[in-house]
């Protein structure tokens, strides 16, 4: 019994003996396994590369890693200064300045931030930015964040939106992006008033002030009297300059707010392309080919005054293609004149040599004579008022592209002042008021090719509405599609489209004649356009 107290007691008092080197190996190895967790802007070394029999070094490269992870790669990083924002820049800011997303978030974090120092906001937003327009989905977020705070740039909570919006993914004219800009524009636009209501009432007050101070001065020498009347003066003065500045502010947030509203994206538009490739549309022992429609409408205008019904005009045009005659649609809305130009230009990777294109405008038209050569053009969103031609697109432009369309049929369908200068083609119709196409007349000018024009009017202006909530034309153009149950050619459409245009037209005591003709140049072979029903197929 002694001897296993004994052996006991030196258990014990082994046990107790070791803290001190114990303790202080375990405390070390517990610092230096924080150490390796956390985490270093890490400088990794260049990789030895080979180009076919020469090998080559690559550059150094940024990467933010773990501190043992950094040790096992081989990189470089420093221990014991990381409150330092100068060693992070270090790091970063070479690959950042050449170019690289993930270096310019990384640099704007460490500007933010302000490691070890105080934070720059300003500089966070340049490199965000950078980073941003590049797509980087974590500097859209970042530069959301700064806006909706109004850190190193003013407040501005809709823009915010937008960078959340883009690093979210949704798309501008989706129902959860634009509720939340509506909602935040109503806030914005309710405190700009409110500020310019109690800015004018402050101004008027003082002005009244001013006026008896005036008068009172006027009848007195008294240089104190007078000293407050130039105070007086100053202070108006600088309350007049701030409310300009607030007027100013209100005028930029409501256009932003129709261009966030009704405007499709120009990076959007650019990628314009149809949903489906379609189906052949048989009938009559022919193969039509496939059908496609790039329906533009521009109905808002940032500098000229806006029209009225575009935007209905193309909506319901849209349907009536694709459920009654099954065509593939593109829409662009409220397009500046790069977007309208590259959704022509991009659509033709998708058209085959058997295929059908109708392309229809609605929206301002212009012309402009040079010389002898008068020509038109159309007017997207962000076109200059006349005589400017700044951002037009010309008809040129339009009749070019239809030139080396693969498509053997294509109907260009013009709802604007001066559309008939599409074509410097004579107007021409090949066939009676009462005539019908034969089938076997059909199957001969659906084997050629045609470039044609249908337009809401010649060399003249054209009406956008008459009260309703459709053009004239595009209400007698609608009509005739929705009416129709049989192979319909494009002079036949232009017949009943013509005879309903000219007849509302006059109802206004105004002279609207709509025009159907080649277009010069585009490589038309006498074919035609044809609109051919579901029920025919």
């Amino acid at each position: 019994m002694a001897l296993f107290s004994v052996l006991v007691l030196s258990l014990v008092s082994c046990m107790a003996a070791a803290p001190t080197a114990m303790v202080a190996d375990a405390a070390k190895s517990r610092e230096q396994r924080i150490a390796e967790l956390q985490v270093v802007d890490c400088l990794l070394p260049g990789q030895m590369r080979m180009l076919g029999s020469r090998p080559y070094m690559t550059p150094r490269r940024p990467a933010t890693l773990s501190a043992a992870e950094c040790q096992t790669r081989g990189g470089e990083y420093v221990a014991y200064d990381r409150a330092d924002y100068k060693t992070s820049l270090n790091v970063w800011m070479e690959t950042a300045q050449a170019g690289d997303a993930a270096a310019q978030v990384n640099v704007g974090e460490i500007f933010e931030k302000g490691t070890g120092a105080a934070p720059n906001y300003e500089a966070a937003i340049i490199w965000y930015t950078k980073a941003a327009e590049q797509g980087n989905k974590r500097a859209q977020f970042n530069l959301g964040t700064l806006y909706e705070q109004g850190l190193g740039v003013e407040q501005d909570k809709v823009t915010a939106l937008g960078w959340y919006r883009q690093a979210w993914g949704l798309p501008e004219d989706g129902l959860v992006f634009q509720s939340a800009v509506d909602k935040q524009n109503s806030v914005v636009l309710t405190e700009l008033n409110a500020s310019i209501r109690k800015k004018d009432l402050q101004i008027n007050i003082m002005n009244q002030q001013l006026s008896a101070l005036n008068a009172s001065a006027g009848l007195s020498n008294d240089k104190a009297l007078q000293r407050q009347v130039e105070d007086l003066k100053s202070l108006v003065y600088e309350l007049e300059q701030e409310n300009k500045k607030v007027k100013a502010k209100k005028i930029i947030v409501q256009k932003r707010t129709d261009n966030l509203k009704l405007r499709t994206p120009t990076q959007m538009v650019a990628q314009a392309s149809f949903e489906s490739k379609g189906e052949d549309v048989k009938a009559l022992d022919i193969n039509f080919g496939k059908y496609y429609a790039l329906v533009i409408g521009v109905q808002n205008y940032d500098k000229i005054n806006n029209l009225d019904t575009p935007i209905n005009d193309i909506n319901a045009i849209s349907s009536v293609l694709a459920d009654q005659y099954g065509f593939q649609v593109q829409k662009v809305i409220n397009a500046d004149d790069v977007a309208v130009m590259e959704a022509i230009n991009n659509i033709n990777s998708q058209l085959t040599e058997d295929d059908n294109l109708l392309i229809f405008y609605a929206g301002h038209g212009a012309r402009l004579k040079t010389g002898d050569i008068e020509s038109g053009y159309w007017l997207p969103t962000n076109a200059e008022a006349p005589p400017r031609d700044t951002f037009w697109v010309a008809n040129e432009f339009v009749t070019r592209h239809l030139a080396r369309f693969n498509a053997k049929r294509v109907l260009v369908v013009s709802d604007s002042c001066y559309s008939g200068l599409l074509s410097s083609s004579p107007g021409f119709l090949m066939m009676g008021e009462d005539a019908k196409y034969t089938n076997e007349y059909i199957k001969y000018k659906a084997s050629k090719r045609s470039r044609l024009l249908l337009a809401s009017g010649g060399d003249e202006p054209v009406l956008d509405s008459v009260g309703g909530s459709h053009s004239v034309f595009t209400k007698a153009f609608l009509a005739a599609l929705k009416s129709n149950n049989e192979i319909m050619s494009g002079p036949q459409l232009f017949l009943k489209v013509r005879g309903s245009v000219e007849e509302m037209a006059k109802k206004v005591n105004f002279n609207q004649m709509p025009e159907y003709k080649t277009i010069k140049g585009a490589g038309h072979e006498v074919g035609d356009f044809f609109f051919v029903p579901k029920s025919k197929i």
